[in-house]
């Protein structure tokens, strides 16, 4: 018995020892490994920063050179936007990235730096790589990819985004591709992307789980009784559209827009409202929020202050409470092609005149085909015409820009070269190509 006993014993151990043997060597490795991944994430991250504040510092260099040789080139008002931008690329913690000041002196200097190009009316950009240029893997053109844009009634919150951005992280297979912030318009766009697969059921759509991250860390910290901005919302999370990307059908991408309002609303209680090609009929995205009450403003003539004052709705939700909370607002989403948005810079502050301009741009109006537009405050003495531009493809961003210039001469109105608040759908794909390894 006791001879059994021993072979029993020596067999355990020898188990134990192969083990702990095992384990040593997997922690090892996946210590090498991550420590590798990491790696070369950072040199990624750290080279687009780096290409991206070298960008900014080049335009400052030329500019101020153009200043000395003739101190009158530029008006008080370009000069003053250059010598703050100067001032941010030097305050930029180039070697201590984990600053927490490192995003909002990025954030501060794009926004310049469109200031400044608006008013000097050029057609300057800072550009991401080619695929040519990065090298790419081609094979990853045969993934199914689609994108989840998602508008945040919030921008000066700096705790709350990066809750919002944490939680968009925790899904290896999506990347958050894009991020456009206006501070004045008190909002931030996300362009969130991920990989399909053509027989994972909604439940397990990483693009999804993502996306409904976002939602539930914005209610989380973001109240929307104490938002303010010159941008019209309707909640916390104010819309979300998806868009089907590479390999994508547009079906497919309103089934993930439809099981994700039908979550928020069971789970996080927000009434939800579906359009385009998620919604019965297809609704049209700008149709809900006129009778939501979406194009007034509530403060003065050009200000969105606080959250509804009635809990009752006007129009019953898709999903979700017919009650809405006013800490929380509705949330609007959508599936549709893709949607280019393109804003044009007026130097005024007469918000009737660019209100007049952006509805005969439009075709509700009787403007341009698939171009929808609205007059908004901006910052500065500045004004915008906001378009959407539902079909790029047939009118683009110049085209707009042709007839905002032309009806702009005809109120006297003095017009800057505007800007794309998103990546082109190409680029968004090349970027997340970069960001995840196929």
């Amino acid at each position: 018995m006791d001879s059994f006993e021993d072979i029993f014993d020596s067999s355990l151990k020898l188990e134990e020892a192969h083990y702990q043997e095992g384990y040593k060597e997997g922690y090892t490795h996946g210590i090498e490994t991550g420590r590798e991944e990491a790696r070369q994430v950072g040199l990624k991250t750290g080279f687009e920063t780096g290409e991206e504040l070298g960008f900014y510092k080049g335009c400052v260099d030329v500019w101020n050179s153009a200043i000395r040789i003739d101190p009158t080139r530029f008006s008080a008002r370009v000069q003053k936007g250059i010598k703050q931008m100067e001032e941010l690329i030097g305050k930029y913690p180039v070697t201590d990235p984990e600053n927490e000041s490192v995003q909002e002196i990025m954030d501060a200097l794009r926004l310049k730096f469109r200031v400044i190009r608006a008013a000097l009316g050029v057609k300057l950009e800072y550009d991401v790589p080619s695929r040519a240029e990065i090298g790419g893997a081609k094979h990853m053109w045969n993934k199914m990819l689609a994108c989840g844009k998602v508008y945040i009634s919030e921008s000066r919150n700096r705790a709350a985004l990066e809750s919002i951005e944490r939680a968009a992280k925790l899904f290896p297979e999506t990347a958050l591709v894009n991020k456009f912030v206006d501070v004045t318009y008190n909002r931030v766009g996300y362009t969130v992307v991920s990989k399909l697969t053509s027989k994972a059921s909604q439940d397990l759509c990483p693009l999804k789980g993502a996306v409904f991250a976002i939602v539930k860390a914005a209610l989380e910290t973001i109240n929307f009784e104490l938002h303010s901005g010159t941008h019209p919302r309707l909640g916390v999370v104010d819309h979300i559209c998806f868009h089907p990307l590479a390999h994508t059908s547009l079906d497919q991408a309103a089934l993930i827009a439809k099981s994700l309002a039908a979550d928020i609303g069971s789970e996080l209680q927000v009434p939800a409202y579906l359009y385009g090609a998620a919604s019965e009929g297809g609704r049209l995205l700008a149709s809900i929020r006129r009778e939501l009450g979406y194009f007034k403003p509530n403060f003065g003539d050009i200000q969105w202050f606080g959250g509804t004052k009635s809990e009752s709705l006007p129009l019953k939700p898709d999903a979700g409470p017919i009650k809405v909370s006013p800490t929380k607002g509705v949330i609007l989403i959508g599936a549709t092609n893709w949607v280019d948005n393109y804003n044009v810079p007026m130097f005024s502050t007469d918000i009737a005149a660019v209100r007049r301009i952006a509805k005969k741009v439009s075709e509700r109006g009787g403007g341009l085909p698939s171009v929808q537009a609205m007059g908004l405050a901006h910052d500065d003495g500045v004004t915008e015409v906001a378009c959407n531009l539902l079909e790029p493809s047939k009118v683009g961003g110049d085209r707009v820009q042709l007839e905002v210039e032309r009806l702009a001469k005809e109120e006297g109105l003095s017009v800057g070269k505007g800007y794309f608040t998103d990546l082109s759908r190409d680029k968004i794909i090349e970027r997340y190509q970069k960001l995840i390894s196929f």
